[in-house]
């Protein structure tokens, strides 16, 4: 990030910066971009008129007469709100950021295009258009509707653009393609399903730590916690090698990447596990007699969010819910038969193949003896403000290499299931046209990539879950670590057929959690992942669920309001008595155990014992395994949360342990000097930090959310990130619990990934249902519905979310007619 920062000040000096001050704060160009809500706007392109209904939030119903209007008419009003966040992600989804900040965008476009998203892309829009018309209409009507907006409003698209047209040169605004929607989704699809640096950590843990190490620092998943579809764990499964030693050179398997990602994701956000909850409660549980089903998925905090809310009303239409811009359809909500929300799975669809490449003709690698050609290609990265840059990019048949040339001539080969056109916008139509199970299954069997978790929900009062994604069937191993590429002993030989993936259909306990938990048990025919959530949030819901129904009978909207907000941590229950058990004879010791003494373990930004106990965990992960790892590879652990907080779980009860040792020392350390050490540095930082009444040692004032823009709220401009990003906010939760606001470990508690948005559908009365989203609709700094959700949503309430057409217009404050142009 500094990096961008050096970029976009560079040159500028004072004189810059003045005269952005004084353009932002002109009315005249914050203002100018702000779309028209209300009246009438001819469009050439329309069949027949469009009516857009938008409440006091923003939110617009869409109500046309036929599916081509539906999609341009989404087009447009997505290009009215959300044009420039959809500009930028074009540009990610093409590894074409440099078009637009200059050199500083070169990194991740090198490995964007060495990956080759944009080609897939273009093959993924080539099958749509050859092989499935129907659905290549969709995304034509809706790039014709970006256009329309485009074309009438040519210098008006944002005061983002117009800042960054000043510090570089100006670039291109191109008309919206279909190209430009699939890219998207294969963005996204990295950002969720992307497992290849598990397998870069496995490697360079494999150069310091014997194999049993490797296991303590990167668990399984535990016994004791959910499995969404349990399966009969007497069946045999096929024996997998596991991790697996091969004589490999490991330095050369860790080696350095073409380009780099950046550190936090493309668009959604990436972590050691970005999380997500979702839940259906059958209508036994319910004062309806109806199910209610919840989401709220985790990812990467940004301004404005990744969802979009919007209602979409057609003949053989009539959905509800959350979209991308830049997106046809709705990929999260309702129509009138059924509800859905979703996770992310995980499977490991990603793996890397260590070649070996031909001495006398480096296009050329070894498999199994023989010497093959690979597949080069040169790629054309323009750069703003600079000479374009002539990328090679070496393919052989497992994928891209994305490593550079070593001395060792081996190098890194990324096989990825999204490496071949996907049929996801496919099931996102038919999805939002399904009339029950059936249809909601068969809409399913194309969601290829990311893989996902879905829950169902019906106004029949069937509850369901399926699992979704292209996993792949392998010869051997599981995809730990990078494997020989040459002995074809790894190869991929097909993937798991959809009737075959996990799904259940009315539980008899009426009740279905998901939270990145393990989607299956041994029992399960093939290998899915072995990199899933910790389980405590799965648990953590359940038992919330369990105890409503207990007390009351039944779990009410209310309720399950409260927990999507609730944020007890589990990992706390475990440490907090380890630390009060500790003598007291320091007095920053005993002054922390008073607070923590009365804690209940809810990370409330009120709570002094929630910063306490929660910097005393990072020091006290630091000092357990930074002697033994070094800076570097402790920190890449670390920022695995499930792995790393499974791992602290089991050592907790082993309080002699080698891993507490600090070899540093002369002495023999066991748990309870480390965590003693660890609370100590956690006061001692607070007091320095926040002074030295405990009353101000807040969980708010160090864990705090700040919406930021990309590229310009990291910019270091202070009036222009003043003027694009919001915050930052005290906030509640943390990383593993329900209410998931996790943080970097490099800048502790500062919340990098969130929950993106919050719903709760009554499938007995839609009009009940309850939504938010952490920012607001409009992607225009300064409009009232820039910001408007903040506070709401970080106080855990949410906003009426209508449905019916006679609560749609009720509701309505403002109207806008799109009309054809008369001929």
């Amino acid at each position: 990030m500094s990096r961008l920062r050096r970029i976009l000040l560079y040159g500028a000096g004072l004189l810059l910066t003045a005269a952005l001050a004084a353009l932002i704060t002109g009315r005249y160009q914050l203002r100018a971009p702000y779309p028209q809500t209300s009246g009438t706007i001819s469009l050439p392109g329309l069949e027949a008129p469009v009516t857009v209904y938008r409440d006091a939030e923003g939110i617009p119903h869409i109500y046309a007469e036929n599916e081509r209007d539906l999609f341009f008419a989404q087009g447009y009003i997505h290009a009215q709100d959300r044009f420039w966040q959809m500009e930028f992600w074009r540009h990610v989804g093409q590894g074409r950021v440099s078009e637009i900040v200059g050199e500083a965008g070169l990194d991740s476009d090198r490995f964007i295009r060495t990956v080759g998203w944009n080609r897939i892309g273009e093959e993924t829009v080539t099958y749509y258009r050859e092989e499935a018309p129907a659905f290549y209409a969709v995304l034509e009507a809706y790039s014709a509707g970006v256009n329309a907006y485009l074309e009438q409003n040519p210098t008006r698209f944002s005061i983002n653009h117009t800042i960054l047209a000043l510090v570089n040169e100006p670039w291109e605004i191109e008309p919206w393609t279909p190209l430009n929607t699939v890219t998207w989704g294969i963005a996204m699809s990295h950002d969720l399903s992307g497992n290849y640096k598990d397998e870069l950590r496995e490697a360079r843990l494999h150069q310091v730590l014997s194999e049993g190490q490797i296991a303590a620092v990167m668990p399984d998943y535990p016994a004791d916690r959910p499995v969404i579809v349990p399966g009969d764990s007497s069946a045999n499964r096929p024996a997998a090698a596991g991790r697996i030693d091969t004589g490999i050179d490991w330095t050369a398997a860790a080696g350095r990447l073409i380009g780099r990602e950046p550190a936090r994701g493309f668009i959604v956000g990436r972590d050691g596990m970005v999380g997500s909850n979702n839940w259906v409660i059958g209508g036994a549980h319910t004062p309806t007699g109806l199910p209610f089903l919840a989401n709220d998925p985790h990812l990467g905090i940004q301004m404005p969010s990744i969802w979009y809310q919007i209602g979409l009303h057609a003949p053989g239409f009539n959905v509800m819910g959350f979209s991308f811009a830049g997106v046809p359809g709705v990929i999260v909500g309702h129509n009138d038969a059924m509800a859905w929300g979703v996770t992310n799975v995980g499977p490991d669809v990603q793996d890397l193949f260590i070649e070996k490449i031909n001495p006398a003709d480096p296009n050329q690698y070894e498999f199994q003896g023989e010497w093959r050609d690979m597949a080069v290609l040169q790629e054309t990265i323009k750069v703003n403000g600079g000479d374009d840059i002539i990328l090679t990019v070496r393919e052989t048949h497992h994928g891209p290499i994305i490593s550079e040339v070593l001395e060792q001539e081996q190098v890194l080969a990324m096989q990825w299931t999204a490496l071949r056109p996907s049929r996801v916008l496919e099931a996102v139509v038919l999805l939002n046209q399904a009339a029950d199970y059936r249809q909601f299954r068969h809409a399913l069997s194309f969601w290829d990539v990311p893989g996902q978790n879905f829950v169902y929900g019906d106004v029949e009062g069937n509850i369901a879950y399926q699992s979704t994604g292209r996993v792949p069937i392998r010869v051997s191993g599981d995809g730990r670590r990078p494997v020989p590429g040459w002995t074809g002993e790894h190869e991929w030989t097909g993937f798991i057929p959809f009737e075959d993936m996990p799904a259940v259909l009315n539980p008899a306990d009426g009740i279905i959690v998901t939270a990145n938990n393990a989607v299956v048990d041994a029992g399960y025919p093939y290998f899915i992942s072995h990199s899933w959530a910790t389980g405590d949030r799965a648990q953590r819901i359940l038992d919330l669920i369990e105890e409503r129904l207990a007390a009351d009978g039944e779990v009410t909207l209310e309720a399950i309001g409260e927990i999507q907000a609730d944020s007890r941590s589990l990992m706390a229950e475990v440490f907090v008595p380890l630390l009060l058990d500790l003598p007291d004879d320091d007095p920053r010791v005993a002054e922390a155990q008073v607070l923590l003494g009365d804690w209940d373990f809810q990370l409330r930004r009120s709570s002094a014992a929630a910063a306490i106990y929660e910097l005393t965990y990072v020091n006290l992960l630091n000092r357990t395994v930074g002697d033994d790892l070094g800076e570097e590879l402790a920190e890449d652990v670390a920022e695995h949360r499930a792995y790393s907080r499974l791992f602290m779980r089991h050592l907790a009860a082993r309080p002699e342990d080698p891993w507490w040792d600090d070899h540093a020392t002369p002495d023999v350390e066991n748990r309870d000097a480390l965590l003693r050490q660890a609370l100590i540095a956690a006061v001692d930082w607070l007091r320095e930090n926040h002074g030295a009444d405990p009353q101000d040692w807040r969980w708010g004032a160090v864990h705090q959310a700040t919406f930021r823009s990309a590229p310009l709220g990291q910019s270091g401009i202070g009036p222009v990130e003043s003027l694009v990003n919001r915050g930052p906010f005290p906030a509640d939760g943390g990383e593993d619990i329900v209410n998931a606001m996790g943080w970097t470990w490099s800048e502790p508690a500062v919340v990098d990934w969130h929950p993106s948005m919050r719903m709760i559908v009554d499938l007995a009365d839609f009009d009940r249902s309850l939504a938010i989203i952490p920012t607001g609709q409009s992607g225009h700094p300064g409009h009232p519905w820039y910001d408007n959700m903040i506070e709401r949503y970080l106080d855990g309430r949410f906003h009426g979310w209508p449905y019916s057409r006679a609560a749609v217009t009720a509701a309505a404050v403002e109207m806008l007619v799109l009309e054809p142009v008369q001929k």
